[in-house]
């Protein structure tokens, strides 16, 4: 054995032992937020932060590495205060855009009594998961009508999170506009590019012109804030209510089978229990395929093989590769079993490239 493999042996021995701890220091901190919140104490004490630090960093001898030690033990605590944060406060829940919007609804179905924290961004509120500002992200991933959500499929492949969370949310448009707006009083329409197209039939037959916003929510604010009985959004109506605008005329989709598939993501994978079986079982598999004939036939040839069945099959061009592509498949069954395991392997050996980005439980919301 070289000196390298001694090292990783001892790093892998240690890790293991500080894994153990770092499990039974967290349980200490639950009993810890359990405290503090019946005495309505804040999840922040400087004071003892500061003489934890200076006491424990004394165990450690070496000057240069005490300074890593200290470094360390300000992390440990930082996840501590979070860990705290969410015992006593509930979870910070991510979404695109802001109250009102159709994700910040499919936040509300999918993490009941949570905190929401609105972002500007599908990568913003994505990367406030990895980086540990947020516990989870609602995400729109497809619309029946307009397609696949291109950058947040993009993060799925590319990303560190998992899904562990779909919801089929069924989308119902609304007319609203300001007290006193009537149908026929409108002249121009505000509202995401997406709800525009959905609700093409409507605003032709009412000669409406359209201006894109970036969220439904936002062009409802707008709306409020301009107070001019000529311009309307299209939105939910929870933002109707949160905007105190009115609603002229409802369910103005189009098409009323119009649905979006949000998924949750977290840092931590799902996983569905082997020994119990249950409807509507699925999980998301993306991978690339060797450059070679029939890769793609033969990684799908052992996934049926494998008595799963595929709802999907998606391809997504690769930014970083010029005509290269990575595949998406979704399909239903719980893939921690022996035979889910063996298909992995299997698939393994076949794919240049194989994430298991997800496993979750599939419902409707209305």
């Amino acid at each position: 054995m070289n000196d390298l493999e001694q090292a990783r042996k001892i790093i892998n021995e240690v890790d293991s032992e500080m894994a153990k701890l770092f499990e039974k220091r967290m349980e200490a901190a639950q009993l810890v937020a359990k405290y503090k919140k019946e005495n309505a104490l804040s999840i922040l004490d400087e004071a003892r932060e500061k003489e934890l630090i200076l006491k424990n960093s004394e165990m450690i001898d070496s000057s240069e590495i005490k300074e890593y030690y200290i470094q360390f033990l300000k992390n440990t605590m930082s996840l501590s205060r979070a860990y705290q944060s969410r015992l006593n406060e509930g979870m910070r829940v991510a979404y695109c855009g802001v109250p009102g919007a159709y994700a910040y609804i499919a936040a509300k179905k999918m993490f009941p009594n949570c905190i929401y924290v609105p972002y500007g961004d599908f990568n913003s509120a994505y990367a406030s998961v990895e980086n540990g500002e947020c516990d989870a992200s609602v995400l729109p991933i497809e619309n029946s009508f307009a397609g696949d959500v291109g950058t947040v499929m993009d993060l799925i492949f590319s990303g560190t999170l998992y899904v562990n969370q779909v919801i089929d949310l069924a989308i119902s448009h609304n007319l609203i506009a300001c007290k006193g707006a009537t149908v026929d009083s409108i002249k121009k329409v505000v509202s995401h590019s997406q709800a525009l197209t959905q609700c093409a039939e409507f605003i032709k037959n009412h000669r409406y012109e359209t201006e894109a916003y970036a969220n439904t929510a936002m062009a409802a604010e707008y709306v409020k804030s301009l107070n001019d009985p000529s311009v309307a959004a299209i939105a939910s109506d929870e933002t109707a209510k949160i905007f105190d605008l009115n609603i002229l005329e409802g369910n103005i989709n189009t098409s009323r089978m119009n649905t979006t598939r949000f998924a949750a993501f977290s840092r931590v994978q799902n996983k569905i229990d082997s020994a119990k079986k249950k409807m509507n079982e699925h999980f998301i598999l993306v991978f690339t395929v060797k450059n070679e004939a029939g890769a793609l036939a033969k990684t799908l040839d052992i996934i049926g093989a494998h008595g799963f069945n595929m709802r999907n099959l998606r391809s997504r061009p690769m930014k970083e590769l010029l005509w290269n592509y990575y595949f998406y498949i979704e399909a239903e069954g719980n893939i921690n079993t022996v035979n889910g395991k063996e298909m992995l392997r299997e698939l393994g050996a076949t794919c240049a490239r194989l994430k298991l980005a997800g496993t979750y439980y599939s419902k409707l919301e209305k």
